[in-house]
């Protein structure tokens, strides 16, 4: 199959796919759609530029060609995998859940520093959720316990006591430093999610993942921005 004829396909299908997300009963130009589909689906906000190119090449080849076997435009084959790759994340889009569904390790408000230093030491760790018993208090993370150590020092002694982590929550600059989100949200969403929060003076440190995206669940997994970076 040419390059032209494989393009040709990953572009129709990706107007079907979008015309499902605007809800587009009637003819609308591929250009119009692409608003239109914006403005409910973060993947077609991400890759709005290449679309629109796309659209552009595609009148290319369709009204300059000369045979049914032949075309003025002919795809590089970057090109091509590009498109076939947005096709293939539009059509089915890869979820949180698939991803990154991992036993987490939480921690109660009772336990102490040590606990969060013995995890950062051994696990790597950043994000520690803390609960009261089977409740959701919050999350510490190493930022948190940094402001801690440096508010609570005297001169340039430690402190005598060891805090739990309710005392370390108290620390965190932004107590709403997390987000609670069903194991069904597509990576582009969560991606979203991260993005808007910088935009709008809350930075996210952590999506805490669960079947719906309620407090009360079952933790399933933590996707961290550096966590979304890493997914193509």
């Amino acid at each position: 199959m040419k390059n032209s004829d494989r393009f040709l396909t990953a572009f129709n299908r990706i107007d079907h796919s979008m015309r499902e997300i605007a809800e587009a009963k009637d003819f609308i130009a591929f250009y119009r759609l692409i608003d239109l589909a914006k403005k409910k689906s973060p993947l077609v906000r991400k890759y709005e530029d290449d679309l629109r190119s796309y659209a552009d090449l595609r009148n290319a080849i369709v009204h300059n060609r000369t045979s049914m076997e032949y075309v003025i435009a002919e795809p590089h084959i970057e090109v091509v995998e590009k498109i076939e790759h947005i096709d293939e994340v539009l059509t089915k889009p890869k979820l949180v859940g698939q991803l990154f569904k991992k036993r987490v390790f939480t921690f109660q408000t009772t336990h102490s520093l040590q606990h969060i230093l013995k995890a950062i030491r051994k696990q790597k760790y950043t994000q520690f959720p803390v609960y009261e018993n089977h409740a959701f208090k919050g999350l510490v993370t190493t930022v948190g316990v940094t402001n801690w150590l440096a508010t609570s020092m005297a001169g340039a002694r430690l402190p005598q006591h060891t805090p739990t982590l309710e005392d370390i929550l108290k620390y965190e600059n932004n107590n709403r430093n997390y987000k609670f989100i069903s194991r069904f949200m597509t990576i582009y969403e969560a991606e979203e999610i991260f993005k808007q929060g910088v935009e709008r003076g809350r930075r996210f440190e952590a999506l805490l993942i669960t079947e719906h995206g309620k407090p009360h669940q079952k933790l399933l997994g933590i996707v961290t921005p550096i966590d979304i970076m890493k997914v193509d």
